[in-house]
């Protein structure tokens, strides 16, 4: 298929006598809105680890657009279209979102790291920054010190970040994991308004988030992939129901009866 943006095939990690990605092969599309889930100790992020490079593969290949990236460096990766978002949030905690937005935006346009520079002297990097300020809802704390921000605004950041480094592929690593109920709303929709072209792999625990955002679903469970499909068809999945998600496959099969019904 020659809309396949990101796939790997085969991908299996192995440490010592633990499994812990078996044979998996997954494949997303260009403008993929694709969520991958699973229980605590299934394997999303060495499965993770490995797409990005932090991790080599013991067996299996990495394909990104269209290239074998098995063996490249993870900063390889991100120069050829693949960032990743973390958990745990990773930010210049004395620095502002500008001034760490117009860091990010200068190395990416080759004009180094130091951003009183490319801010002085580039109008392009000032003008990308305001853009993505203004996208991400930063524009009121833009001059605040990073360590004074809120929580759902670290993580508004951060995408932020990841999406100034021009990616083709997005992986967001649970953007919502720690982020107060009153914060999360924001940070909803602006992940759900990520441009079109930007092909998103989405690993959540948060079932709303994910059936609210993604279009394809993939169930990794004990390392391996259990099943692959619409967010209809997982939420109707008895493999699914059993192993994982339980109760809360049939509350959204109820509320998307009852939207059914009353749309």
């Amino acid at each position: 298929m020659s809309d396949i943006v990101l796939s790997c095939q085969g991908l299996v990690k192995r440490f010592g006598g633990i499994t812990a990605t078996d044979n998996v092969t997954l494949n997303v599309v260009k403008g993929a809105r694709h969520a991958l889930i699973g229980p605590n100790g299934a394997g999303k992020t060495t499965l993770i680890n490995l797409l990005t490079g932090v991790l080599e593969p013991t067996a299996g290949s990495i394909n990104l657009l269209g290239e074998d990236i098995s063996t490249l460096a993870p900063h390889q990766r991100v120069r050829r279209g693949m960032v990743r978002t973390f958990q745990i949030n990773q930010l210049f905690h004395s620095m502002t979102p500008l001034e760490t937005l117009s860091t990010v935006i200068s190395q990416h346009q080759g004009l180094g790291g130091q951003w009183w520079k490319a801010l002085g002297a580039s109008k392009s990097v000032a003008s990308e920054a305001l853009q993505l300020l203004e996208q991400f809802h930063l524009q009121d704390v833009m001059h605040q010190r990073t360590e004074h921000l809120a929580y759902g605004k670290r993580r508004l950041l951060e995408i932020a970040i990841a999406l100034a480094c021009k990616p083709r592929v997005l992986l967001l690593d649970e953007p919502v994991a720690g982020v107060p109920a009153g914060e999360r709303e924001e940070l909803l929709q602006t992940v759900a308004a990520l441009p079109a072209d930007v092909s998103v792999l989405l690993i959540e625990h948060d079932m709303d988030l994910v059936f609210e955002f993604a279009k394809r679903i993939t169930v990794l469970v004990n390392g391996a992939v259990l099943t692959e499909g619409t967010p209809d068809q997982i939420a109707q999945d008895p493999q699914v129901k059993a192993v994982y998600l339980g109760h809360s496959m049939d509350a959204y099969e109820a509320t998307n009866a009852g939207a059914t019904q009353h749309g």
